[in-house]
């Protein structure tokens, strides 16, 4: 009979050990999966081979919603071909002395976070235009005074308040995703309710619109281009310009 205790005993001992055994190898290990980090940019470290050093990116907490800050300053994972810095867009005229993207804190960490959902699936976003002063407003106007065009630099475009972004997709290696048409194309090929199109370039319009539209921004229904976030349609109109060097 003692025999028998002893053996049970034992038994329950070794279930005990076996319980913190698998209680241990449960712990976190304290490194925190990347899909449950917030939402708001932080601060992280990237290196291009090219470079040769490590170069540290600025979180975005902290800085008021309606400051303007200079995009590639906070993000490396953003791809420009700012139109209006160019004779190449429907003016036929440049009436940015240089190319830069600034945007309000707000819109900027929205479209980073988009952006990062883009990655996830091999895209990335690539600017047409940004944040646009209102004198350059009215120079667009002076060339094209329609509003169907150019929205009256006497009340402003979005873009004059750091709301407003004209972008397309590219993958990560470079190519940008056909959308039907240029941008700045004004027909109704550009038109998002136009399904008359080959289903790639509908698919590829609908990525576009739907990974948008889910952190915040709108579109305008004759550019497939054209995003609006949706918190700065009450923002003032600025019209400050960014220094060239």
């Amino acid at each position: 009979m003692a025999l028998n205790i002893d053996v049970c005993s034992m038994k329950v001992f070794q279930a005990f050990l076996m319980l913190l055994l698998l209680t241990a190898c449960k712990q976190p290990s304290g490194k925190q999966d990347p899909r449950e980090l917030p939402p708001d940019p932080v601060q992280v470290t990237t290196q291009k081979p090219e470079e040769g050093v490590a170069r540290t990116w600025p979180s975005l907490k902290g800085l008021a919603d309606t400051t303007f800050v200079r995009l590639a300053d906070y993000s490396p994972d953003f791809a420009y071909e700012l139109r209006y810095a160019t004779e190449n867009n429907f003016l036929k005229a440049q009436v940015y002395e240089c190319a830069e993207c600034y945007t309000r804190v707000k819109t900027a960490r929205a479209l980073i976070a988009a952006n990062r959902d883009f990655m996830e699936k091999g895209y990335r976003i690539k600017f047409f235009d940004c944040y646009r002063p209102n004198d350059v407003q009215y120079k667009m106007w002076e060339i094209v005074p329609n509003p169907q065009y150019v929205a009256d630099p006497r009340k402003g475009s979005i873009h004059n308040k750091g709301g407003a972004v004209d972008i397309t997709l590219q993958t990560l290696e470079g190519r940008e995703l056909d959308m039907g048409t240029d941008f700045d194309f004004f027909g109704r090929k550009a038109y998002h309710d136009n399904t008359d199109l080959p289903a790639n370039i509908l698919e590829n319009r609908k990525l576009l619109k739907e990974t948008m539209e889910a952190h915040g921004f709108w579109s305008i229904r004759t550019e497939w281009w054209h995003y609006n976030l949706g918190t700065a349609s009450n923002d003032p109109v600025a019209n400050f310009t960014w220094k060239c060097d």
